[in-house]
């Protein structure tokens, strides 16, 4: 006997006010959502709302599987007390409601659990899209919902200490010396100590980063710059190595590691106020971004695409990150002051409008996934494997309970392709090709392994790992050039698709550089990511120019 979980919630801006509802129904066992409902009611109280969520959750269950138990889920505990027999029903709205979801299920075939509120939050984003569209004049759509993918995003637990909170003693320390450089030569009192702190919460000013003694000072399992699912000892040997710019640009690469740190840090501080704070806070780290880029910072990321078969795709390369810092201390000093400045939350206007949504999903494996060679887009364009054709097809039947995606953009390399076209049968959708969304072109070194690589060519790929802008053996694609040509495409695709909800079938580097611009994180912070074949990730693109990532490397189809 199948058994689902059914999470609900309602609320009311006024109670009595304008109100609405959601509620999820999700598989027992594996976690999956199956069904999302969600309505815009009227005026009604929090109380009513409440129970027309448990009611349209409980039917939803019913029509996935009548003979299913269900476990209900809830935050009010009015409802649960009630609905358990142990609180007697008086209110007059709340008894012919009570009475009705009672009757869905057979008695015993379902049980009733409180949690808290900060637990229920998917329920929650529902019912508030189902009042903002009731704002509207319009009643709630699951085609534009992206309460699931928000809520995947929020929920995903806080990864280990990782090398940019590994950094964050050295990071204090170079902020320390750059302010106290930049001291000497600006007004006294000018500056404020590299130390000094704001009281929690305050959005007036950045958070300072704590060290973290704890956290190791250089990466344990470095990602595969090729994208292989595992970097083998030879990709580790060779990113240890320092890179050019010695202490000065280790430094310099910690301070831009802070801005991620914070930038974290103080989303998490103005996600108390409210999701559209939170939000605006990650939103804002896009400006330095786009600054970065005018200023001709590439991206090594880029490399992470190399054969864009694995799971950890990034090469963790202090060296290259040293490579970027070489410009002295004014740079330094700019560095410190751009990550002051991602970590002061921002604020948006109240109403943008329904934002530019790309799901991007990565294409699925290949056989030169298990052999681990680059594959880019200057190779043999291989097709997908048996199981790259599974992959994608477990991907399309997850976007198609969802049922949001109302585009589907692909790169016109042939696994991309490939899986694009799977799931736009599934989906009854078209595919548009779009050139900028394909691969880093690899030269001579496509259809080798990184080992082959650094026995044949370890001049041109010790520099093509210390420099954004080396280019691999033949004439293949900078890191530099892939992300302005990402950047390129991310800007047409928003134009075109505006406040719709889109997929891109792509690759490791263009996955991850869009994500990374997202962030306003600096370019290092790409061999911090993993990318698995046939994995999901989230950005959202608002009309003020701004963007938030709702999701990274989401696997939970293929499980």
């Amino acid at each position: 006997m199948r058994e689902f979980i059914v999470e609900a919630d309602g609320g009311s801006r006024g109670n009595p006010g304008p109100a609405g509802y959601g509620a999820v129904v999700s598989d027992a066992a594996t976690g999956e959502t199956l069904r999302e409902v969600a309505e815009y009611i009227g005026v009604a109280t929090n109380n009513v709302a409440e129970y027309r969520g448990l009611l349209a959750g409980l039917r939803a269950a019913h029509e996935l599987d009548p003979d299913a138990t269900v476990h209900v889920r809830m935050d009010s505990k009015l409802v649960i007390e009630q609905m358990s027999g142990r609180w007697k029903i008086k209110h007059p709205d709340m008894k012919p409601l009570a009475a009705e979801a009672a009757r869905v299920f057979p008695p015993g075939r379902v049980t009733y659990e409180w949690m808290p509120r900060e637990q229920n939050k998917h329920a929650d984003r529902l019912a508030n899209e189902a009042m903002d569209a009731g704002a509207r004049g319009e009643q709630w759509s699951e085609s534009t919902s992206t309460a699931e993918l928000d809520t995947a995003a929020a929920a995903a637990p806080s990864p280990p200490p990782g090398d940019a909170v590994a950094g964050a003693a050295r990071v204090r320390e170079a902020l320390a010396e750059r302010a106290a450089s930049a001291a000497s030569t600006e007004p006294a009192g000018s500056t404020e100590p590299a130390g000094s702190t704001e009281p929690a919460g305050s959005a007036a000013s950045a958070p300072s980063v704590p060290s973290d003694p704890s956290a190791p000072s250089v990466p344990s399992a470095p990602s595969d710059p090729s994208g292989t699912e595992a970097g083998p000892p030879s990709v580790r040997e060779a990113t240890n190595a320092p890179g050019p710019g010695g202490g000065l640009a280790k430094d310099s690469a910690d301070v831009r590691a802070a801005g991620a740190v914070a930038d974290a840090r103080a989303t998490e501080r103005v996600a108390g106020s409210g999701a559209a704070g939170a939000d605006a806070g990650v939103r804002a780290a896009e400006t330095v971004a786009d600054a970065r880029a005018a200023e001709g910072i590439a991206d090594p990321g880029a490399a992470d695409g190399v054969a864009d078969p694995g799971a950890a795709d990034g090469v963790a390369d202090p060296g290259a990150a040293d490579g970027l810092a070489a410009s002295g201390d004014a740079k330094a000093v700019a560095d410190a002051r751009a990550a002051q400045a991602v970590a002061t939350p921002g604020w948006a206007p109240a109403d943008m409008g329904a934002p530019a949504t790309f799901v991007l999903l990565r294409h699925g494996e290949t056989p030169l996934t298990p052999q681990k060679r680059f594959s880019g887009s200057g190779g043999t364009d291989p097709s997908l494997s048996a199981v790259g054709r599974e992959q994608a097809e477990r991907a399309a039947a997850f976007l198609a309970r969802r049922g949001t995606i109302q585009a589907i953009v692909s790169s016109p390399l042939a696994r991309t392709r490939e899986t694009a076209g799977i799931v736009a049968a599934r989906l009854g959708l078209d595919v548009s090709i779009d050139d900028g969304l394909r691969e880093t072109d690899f030269g001579a070194w496509e259809g080798l392994t990184f080992a082959e690589v650094r026995e044949r060519h370890p001049d041109d790929l010790n520099a093509w790992l210390a420099s954004p802008d080396a280019e691999p053996t033949g004439g293949g694609e900078s890191f530099a050039a892939t992300a302005t040509r990402l950047a390129a495409t991310r800007d047409k695709l928003v134009a075109a698709y505006a406040g719709r909800t889109v997929l891109l079938v792509t690759h490791v580097t263009p996955i991850k550089t869009l994500v990374r611009l997202a962030l306003g994180a600096p370019p290092e912070s790409l061999f911090r990511m993993e990318l698995s074949a046939a994995s999901f990730s989230a950005v959202a693109y608002y009309a003020d120019g701004n963007a938030s990532v709702r999701l990274l490397n989401d696997t939970s189809h293929l499980r």
